[in-house]
């Protein structure tokens, strides 16, 4: 019997994010790699070739750095991209006065973008 014929996807964007979100966390290769018990050459591959990781390699990266698999993996827009979560995941974490700040700031820019428009 043939192999089925089929375009194998692209993670190149994905690794892109997975990288950006790991050099954001001021975390090494290294650290990654021995906390996940990976290689780092492995990690290095996923996020500068776009290697297709396994899946629970793709999942567990995913849940570690908020990343949105709806805005890889799907041709529709997602309820929440990866910036969104980033930035819930950073919300979760803060104190109510710093929940303040965060309003008062994100409510100001809001006003500036609307003064733009």
């Amino acid at each position: 019997m043939a192999k089925r014929p089929v375009e194998k996807y692209d993670f190149k964007a994905f690794g892109e994010a997975i990288k950006a979100a790991r050099t954001g966390r001021k975390e090494s290769r290294k650290q990654v790699s021995d906390e996940m018990y990976i290689s780092p050459r492995y990690l290095a591959n996923i996020e500068n070739k776009g290697q297709h990781p396994s899946l629970q390699i793709f999942f567990e990266l995913m849940l570690r750095y908020n990343i949105s698999v709806d805005q890889f993996l799907l041709d529709t827009p997602a309820q929440k991209d990866t910036k969104r979560r980033q930035l819930d995941a950073l919300l979760d974490d803060m104190s109510d006065s710093g929940i303040r700040i965060v309003t008062a700031t994100a409510k100001e820019i809001s006003e500036v973008e609307k003064e733009d428009k």
